[in-house]
């Protein structure tokens, strides 16, 4: 048989170390710049010296990769995962410096430029995983990767059972497949342990968050939702394009056209991407409107499609404009996404168990 080499094996796990690496981050940047602020901006170093947190950022990552290359196991790399989250955040968090001639921390569009990199990262991932099935030789080795525990004689009934499910997947008949069966057949197992709490915390969170969707009443409420939204985000175009910064008597004294072409004339990139990335959004809207009589499915995935433009685009015009001030509206925005993915997940058995 000829040797051949394949480096770019999928790890399973991707998906929860991402969500480590980038809460790590976020929590990161938003505890410097909370600390910075109540501290009154302190600085590191003596008169010539100034020792920017940039660098124990480079440090932490450091660390983390260290951690990796030199250990092995789930653990690890779950740790490895967290340093390099806090690691990033500190390090990018000053991105601000070394993009300006002054060197300035404060410089407006380093929030939304920040929010760009994370973006980046999570569709770098999701290019990668999502919608792509793993090849037979990728489940043959995250299902190796479980068998890790019975070295260490921790493996729990979870654990044994996700090996299973890998390796029936890898459809492999082979000698070594059945030799790693028999391992997990014969193999001890433990109890198995006690979730952390953030993880005791994400699932009471989604396990209350799936009663409220299940309510019968969540489907209508996202419906008149989305027609709320749609008429929120005309009105804050109107208002914010065409009216904003003028007083009362301007306004009275301007038609709404007058007031419509002078405006166009004035806007910056930012308002006219912000309004081209709402407009859009508001077309996905109104599409899920109209498919909602026809197909539910396709109006939820109308519906989530508005999100995802809001979060990968609009998101990034607001964080230029109101920096941490939008924070609040990302999360929203992320609620109401992960509530139209139970929805469309939902929507989907009901159609797969009737059809």
């Amino acid at each position: 048989m000829q040797k051949h080499f394949n480096i770019f094996i999928r790890n399973s796990d991707a998906g929860l170390y991402l969500e480590y690496f980038l809460i790590s981050a976020v929590a990161s940047i938003l505890f410097i710049r909370l600390f910075l602020a109540l501290t009154g901006y302190p600085q590191i170093g003596g008169d010539t010296l100034h020792i920017a947190h940039m660098l124990w950022g480079g440090l932490l990552m450091l660390v983390s990769i260290y951690f990796l290359l030199a250990f092995l196991g789930r653990r690890i790399e779950r740790i490895g995962a967290v340093i390099g989250g806090i690691g990033f955040g500190t390090f990018i968090d000053e991105v601000g410096k070394f993009i300006t001639q002054d060197n300035n921390y404060f410089y407006q569009p380093v929030i939304a430029l920040i929010y760009v990199f994370f973006i980046l990262i999570v569709m770098g991932v999701r290019t990668v995983h999502v919608g792509k099935k793993f090849r037979e030789q990728e489940f043959l080795m995250n299902a190796l990767r479980e068998l890790e525990e019975i070295a260490r004689n921790d493996l729990d009934i979870h654990e044994r059972n996700k090996a299973y499910y890998l390796l029936e997947r890898s459809n492999r008949t082979d000698q070594f497949t059945r030799y790693l069966k028999m391992a997990l057949d014969e193999s001890a197992l433990v109890a198995p342990r006690s979730p952390g709490v953030y993880t005791r915390f994400k699932d009471t969170a989604q396990k209350y968050y799936q009663k409220i969707v299940d309510l019968p009443v969540f489907s209508v409420f996202i419906i008149f939702f989305f027609i709320f939204q749609l008429v929120i985000n005309i009105s804050y175009i109107v208002i914010f394009i065409f009216f904003w910064g003028l007083g009362w008597e301007q306004i009275t004294n301007l038609t709404f056209f007058q007031r419509f072409f002078i405006r166009l004339q004035e806007l910056s990139f930012i308002g006219w991407a912000e309004l081209i990335s709402s407009f859009i959004s508001g077309i996905f809207i109104l599409a899920g409107i109209w498919l909602l009589p026809k197909s539910k499915l396709g109006s939820y995935r109308m519906f989530e499609r508005s999100i995802l433009i809001t979060i990968y685009l609009t998101q990034v015009f607001r964080f230029y404009q109101n920096e941490l001030g939008a924070l609040a509206g990302l999360v929203y925005n992320l609620l109401l996404f992960i509530g139209l993915r139970f929805l469309i997940n939902r929507e989907t058995q009901r159609l797969h168990h009737s059809g």
